[in-house]
């Protein structure tokens, strides 16, 4: 079976001068993808998107909450939904565990609630690619305090499906001495820690999930925070959701 790649550029939780600023297209012309794992200002994703000019997808953190006023536009969100990019079949379930009240955070009942709520559109692609979340996997890269601590929940999804990655964010590299970015899971998913940002490449197999990737994206991009998002391919050329 023949693959191709793709060049993905993660970032999340602080928003960083160095692509904060111009010549940000030149530095980053050869990415594909962009991933953003919450935790960002909305003003951020939308600079990005519009400068260098490629999709980019995003869930929440649990600090995101401005974005049910003011939702980055051009930008995807895959918050609980699927979504298929050239091949590269995509998950997202954001937000931290809840240790307040916060429109995005989540027990670990109300997590594995959402898993098995978006495991439909995952077993209608046979599966997924990379998992993006905001919280990482409970005792993989996160903390012991109770709003750090990940998901034991987002461990078994990877363990049952054995996507090739995990990006996250949330635990932030000042948080401790001991900051490593990517760990790896039992079934051999990769767990990537996308505090500021990271550029990291994906295989992603040459098949065709035809009728099934229309309706899931379509799907994911009416509901995506009533964005007005178009993305050539999808919905065919020139066309746009604004909802």
């Amino acid at each position: 079976m023949s693959e191709a790649t793709l060049k993905i550029l993660a970032i999340a939780d602080v928003e960083e001068r160095s692509l904060w600023s111009t010549g940000v297209d030149q530095r980053f012309k050869d990415v594909d993808l962009m991933l953003a794992a919450g935790d960002l200002d909305a003003d951020y994703l939308e600079y990005l998107v519009t400068v260098i000019n490629k999709p980019l997808l995003y869930v929440h953190g649990n600090h995101d909450e401005s974005y049910v006023h003011k939702a980055p536009r051009g930008c995807i969100c895959v918050d609980d939904a699927a979504y298929v990019y050239r091949g590269l079949r995509v998950v997202g379930l954001g937000g931290s565990r809840r240790y307040r009240e916060g429109t995005y955070m989540y027990t670990e009942r109300q997590m594995r609630r959402r898993v098995r709520r978006v495991s439909r559109q995952v077993r209608m692609l046979g599966g997924f690619d990379l998992l993006l979340a905001h919280a990482p996997v409970l005792g993989v890269g996160d903390m012991d305090d109770i709003p750090h601590r990940g998901f034991e929940s987002l461990g078994e999804m990877c363990g049952r499906w054995h996507p090739q990655y995990l990006v996250h964010g949330h635990v932030h590299k000042g948080y401790s001495a001991e900051f490593v970015r990517e760990h790896a899971l039992a079934g051999g998913t990769r767990s990537l820690n996308a505090f500021g940002h990271v550029t990291f490449e994906v295989r992603v197999p040459q098949l065709s999930y035809g009728w099934k990737q229309s309706v899931i994206n379509r799907h994911t991009l009416k509901v995506s925070d009533e964005l007005t998002v178009q993305e050539e391919g999808v919905l065919g050329a020139g066309w746009s959701y604004d909802l």
